[in-house]
């Protein structure tokens, strides 16, 4: 795949719209908990700054709005207020829909100065990727920007339809995150070890057959370990599960990858916090966590690891009663600076709690289902709309 260099485009006195992921994760207060994301986009927002453009335009959704009572609970206007005390300078927000009206105040912008647009899934041309409704959003720039590979797995108009009508280019974390995965991919050091927790398994079991012809360890956790016991006719208990995935966890096995599971688990059991053995789970027993021994196993697989890939946490992170398992593989990835790894997913990202200390040999990727779909070796509409 090759794209037009960002480097080579010219950027003078040109107004910029760029699509990015400011989707951040927010607490039961509505606060933003981690901004990680919005800090992404710091190199390229700088970068634009720095070759004197015209004005630079914020596209981004957040949350997925399926009502008119629900566009206060996902406005971006908060993240305006962020964006701004990190880069220490007024970020515009404008609500108004995109049309005539919003044109005519980002044309009133000075020289090198940032909007964020409202929403974008408010709209229903988003999704359906509508031509027309890309044609607007393009008249309200000179060139258009890719910063959001996380969600180029999407087929919408402000990733796939605009590119039509301004040239278009990949943002630098874009770039970066295709480089980075393509590291796993492409002669990773051996072994490589994947990591595989958290929900979404039907997401998650084409990637993980996929590992397990390709890597040499996949270590698994959290409600894809559940449903993989589950369709091999393991006693679980009252633990969550994807029933709709079974039928294809019962083909799941070791390949070149030996493939391993939990052998013990803390469990829940009325207000009873327990640790059990694989096959002494009884019928009231909920997971919500990795066991001792298995942390353990898992810490000296990690530990001799060259190529590390992790997505998806092992317990259920938010009480800490059940965070050890997590909290320990992420020390063990950090304590082994030989290896080469990606961590991916919300979840994981936000179990680092700010602990984000990206290096040559450690990246913290935002991709989360884009990532997941391009390992898998599925064809991403944002990337295809990019390569045209």
């Amino acid at each position: 795949m090759s794209f037009k260099s960002l480097r080579e485009a010219d950027l003078y006195q040109k107004s910029v719209l760029v699509r990015v992921d400011f989707n951040v994760p927010v607490d039961e207060k509505g606060e933003i908990s981690e901004d990680f994301k919005i800090r992404k986009t710091l190199p390229l927002i700088q970068y634009l700054k720095d070759k004197k453009i015209k004005r630079l335009i914020l596209i981004s959704h957040f949350g997925q709005p399926k009502s008119s009572r629900q566009k206060k609970k996902f406005s971006l206007k908060p993240i305006a207020g962020i964006l701004g005390k990190i880069l220490k300078e007024k970020i515009y927000f404008f609500p108004e829909p995109i049309g005539d009206k919003l044109e005519k105040k980002i044309k009133k912008l000075e020289k090198g100065e940032i909007c964020l647009l409202e929403n974008i899934r408010y709209y229903r041309g988003e999704e359906k990727n509508d031509s027309s409704f890309a044609k607007k959003i393009s008249q309200l720039g000179d060139l258009y920007i890719n910063e959001a590979f996380s969600v180029s797995h999407r087929k919408s108009a402000s990733l796939v339809a605009l590119t039509r009508y301004l040239p278009s280019y990949p943002g630098f974390l874009f770039e970066e995150e295709i480089k980075n995965l393509n590291r796993l991919l492409k002669n990773p050091k051996a072994p490589l070890v994947v990591i595989m927790g958290g929900a979404k398994v039907k997401d998650k079991l084409p990637l993980l057959k996929k590992f397990l012809l390709i890597s040499d360890y996949v270590l698994v956790g959290g409600v894809i370990a559940n449903t993989i016991l589950k369709a091999w006719d393991f006693e679980i208990g009252k633990s969550v599960y994807e029933k709709e995935s079974v039928s294809l966890a019962k083909k799941i096995g070791s390949q070149k990858a030996e493939l391993i599971l939990p052998g013990d688990f803390k469990v829940l059991k009325g207000k009873i916090v327990k640790t059990k053995e694989l096959g002494n789970l009884g019928r009231q027993d909920i997971i919500f966590d990795i066991g001792e021994n298995t942390i353990n196993y898992y810490e000296k697989i990690i530990l001799k690891a060259k190529t590390i890939f992790w997505n998806g946490p092992m317990g259920k992170i938010e009480n800490k009663n059940f965070s050890q398992g997590t909290e320990r593989i992420i020390k063990a990835i950090l304590k082994n600076k030989k290896a080469f790894t990606v961590i991916g997913g919300g979840e994981t990202l936000v179990s680092f709690k700010g602990r984000f200390l990206e290096s040559s040999h450690l990246f913290f990727s935002t991709g989360g289902g884009a990532a997941l779909s391009y390992l898998a070796g599925k064809s991403l509409p944002g990337i295809s709309a990019l390569n045209k």
